[in-house]
């Protein structure tokens, strides 16, 4: 099949490199002339493990190419995918459609022939029927079904994810539509279950399910806070909850909130609609306050251990919101860092994938290392805050802090060996 993405960013880029790789002919559409020419080049705009490879061997095949151009992109295509950004207007956590209305608006003209226009992009309840009345607008005559096709990569794991799906869900009342996107999915290997749905309910399950996600990781950290104060082992009690099937043992790690791109924006999204149509989401109100005020608490924390330091020196290890991507977007990390310089810290950071990311956000209010050890010279503290493997290799002995102290918010130390190195460590949920 011919398939155009509209958007090459953590969504749309692996999604069109997946579906190169299974045979389809993937056109790739920015706006961003200098990303298309890096990507025409063979060079990922940004960190996913494995991407980079399956990129430059579809290029190669000629299954794969971009373009800036709308016209040029959606040229012959049978699918197109919205998958630009809805960022969160920070005023208000209504998702801001602003780029989706535009790409509907910009594609409108050029739908030639029956087409399917899945919208990947995470939209809130209605947003079908928007870009529906938009294109008939522009183009009245234009042959086509608006198709709620809702993404479920995860950061750090999107290439595993698109080859092997939990579910493929598609929100669409046209027969010709779900064939259509049937038809799309049916040449995996192992061909994923498709949910199909009318298009409001698909709209819906995207931000209801990381809304679950996201109440289950404040649930676990304020568990992991009143483990602290009776002795219990976190760990011990999420694998002991995780045994029940009806629990289940994902997303019961602690730490300092959750973070990126999806869940906050998500949840508060999700706040808005509620309070529009007058539903209450007592649940997911209180998660939303609950995880910024963990935040500011986990701040509190580090700056209240260094107390009477003056000018102190914070290393930290991890910037991203989590291990295996580049993505600093509504980081617990760099809030953290935001509090962190409030104190009149001066922060060294290191991040294995995120300096770039980062360096664009806070520029020179930080200084950045090459390493972990390097972050940690002459420091009064060492913080981790994002779970990066290479973190726990690191030998503690070797490190020349100023003095031996560790808020590890992230539990990847091990605490044997750093007490046996001479260091006093915090961790969250464990006394011992």
């Amino acid at each position: 099949m011919k398939i155009a993405i509209i958007g090459t960013g953590y969504v749309g880029l692996p999604t069109g490199v997946g579906f190169a790789e299974l045979g389809h002919n993937v056109v790739c559409i920015d706006k961003d002339i200098k990303k298309i020419k890096s990507l025409q080049a063979g060079k990922i705009t940004l960190f996913e493990k494995g991407l980079e490879e399956l990129l430059q061997s579809n290029i190669a095949s000629g299954r794969l190419s971009f373009t800036d151009s709308m016209a040029d992109g959606l040229l012959d295509a049978e699918v197109v995918i919205l998958a630009v950004g809805t960022p969160m207007d920070d005023a208000t956590g209504q998702a801001d459609l602003t780029y989706i209305y535009a790409a509907t608006k910009e594609l409108a003209p050029h739908i030639k022939k029956y087409t399917v226009i899945a919208t990947k992009s995470t939209v809130p309840v209605g947003t079908g029927d928007t870009i529906e009345k938009i294109i008939q607008e522009i183009n009245p005559h234009a042959n086509c079904d608006v198709v709620s096709l809702p993404e479920f990569l995860r950061e750090g794991f999107a290439v595993y994810d698109f080859f092997h799906p939990d579910r493929v869900v598609v929100g669409t009342d046209s027969v010709r539509a779900r064939n259509v996107i049937t038809n799309l999915y049916s040449v995996y290997e192992n061909i994923p279950k498709l949910f199909f749905t009318d298009r409001r309910s698909s709209e819906l399950i995207k931000y209801v399910s990381n809304a679950f996600l996201s109440v289950k990781i404040h649930f676990i950290n304020e568990i992991a806070d009143m483990c602290e104060l009776i002795g219990a082992n976190i760990y011990d009690v999420a694998a002991g909850m995780g045994m029940d099937t009806r629990i289940g043992n994902k997303f019961l790690n602690p730490g300092p909130g959750f973070g990126g791109s999806c869940f906050p924006k998500d949840t508060k999204a999700l706040q808005f609609i509620a309070n529009h149509c007058g539903a209450n989401l007592s649940l997911v109100d209180a998660t939303i306050l609950g995880n910024d005020d963990r935040i500011k608490r986990i701040a509190n924390r580090i700056i209240t251990s260094i107390d009477g330091v003056k000018n102190p020196k914070i290393a930290v290890w991890g910037l991203a919101f989590k291990a295996g991507t580049d993505d600093i977007r509504k980081s617990p990390a760099i809030d953290i860092i935001h509090e962190l310089l409030a104190y009149g810290a001066a922060i060294c950071a290191y991040d294995p994938k995120a300096i770039e990311t980062t360096r664009e956000e806070l520029q020179d209010t930080i200084s950045y290392a090459s390493n972990a050890q390097e972050a940690t010279q002459n420091a009064d503290i060492l913080v981790v805050l994002t779970e990066w493997s290479e973190f726990r290799a690191v030998k503690l002995n070797e490190l020349n802090m100023k003095s031996k102290i560790i808020m590890d918010m992230r539990n990847i130390i091990n605490r044997e060996d750093a007490t046996k190195a001479g260091f006093k460590i915090q961790t969250i949920g464990l006394t011992k």
